[in-house]
């Protein structure tokens, strides 16, 4: 990424001592500052007192796992790109990061060149979804909810939701379709940069957010439509 890349702050978890300092030269060779951590404990107090532009977080970690480092994270800063790093496969620890906001998960071992151009893909979605929000209108409304894109905020007379940068990119997207069919692989490829089995259940999970959200007034309907996209509809 060059010049870009030096006003990038990455924070990196890795217990691997030798796979972590391997990592951390890479990213640095890059052109990326990089603190590194070597557990979740020190990960969750660095991101507290530091700001971060990127966080790459192992899953198996002592005394705190990346998971649980991702949640705390969420908790405080909704928009901050989280990448997981890990030796498992398992399909249910993909989806579990997912649900907790990952924007992306990479099983080790893996190819520093694919690693960084993944680094380099989040990096740019985050910062294309940014631009993109600013372009598009400003304000939808919903039934009984007023929704303010650029501020992520939806709203009804007794309720005020604040929507992460995803949920209110999507949600979006459906208001640009209100009342037609959303095309679920646009959907993934322009929000998560594929349409591949994880970001397809990372989805179905934001939707089902989303239909909480608009749960308060009946004639909202958010409908699946097999294997085509989704229908936000408001009768």
């Amino acid at each position: 990424m060059g010049k870009e890349a030096q006003n990038i702050h990455i924070l990196l978890a890795e217990d691997d001592s030798n796979l972590g300092f391997v990592v951390q030269d890479n990213l640095k060779a890059n052109g990326f500052k990089v603190t590194l951590c070597s557990d979740g404990e020190i990960a969750q107090k660095t991101f507290a007192s530091n700001h971060f532009d990127l966080c790459i977080l192992d899953v198996m970690m002592p005394k705190k796992d990346g998971f649980a480092v991702a949640e705390t994270i969420r908790d405080v800063n909704k928009e901050v790109p989280i990448i997981f790093l890990t030796a498992k496969t398992m399909q249910i620890d993909k989806v579990k990061g997912f649900m907790l906001g990952a924007d992306d998960y990479i099983t080790k071992p893996f190819d520093f060149q694919e690693f960084i151009l993944r680094i380099e893909a989040v990096l740019r979605r985050t910062k294309i979804l940014g631009i993109d929000q600013d372009e598009k209108v400003d304000n939808y409304k919903i039934g009984a909810y007023d929704f303010d894109v650029k501020n992520q905020k939806l709203t009804n007379k007794t309720k005020e939701q604040n929507l992460t940068k995803r949920e209110a990119r999507i949600l979006a997207f459906l208001c640009e379709n209100m009342n037609d069919i959303a095309s679920r692989e646009l959907i993934l490829k322009n929000i998560w940069g594929n349409d591949d089995y994880f970001s397809g259940r990372s989805l179905d999970v934001f939707i089902s957010k989303l239909r909480k959200y608009l749960s308060a007034n009946d004639t909202i309907s958010i409908t699946n439509v097999h294997g085509v996209g989704f229908k936000l509809e408001v009768k």
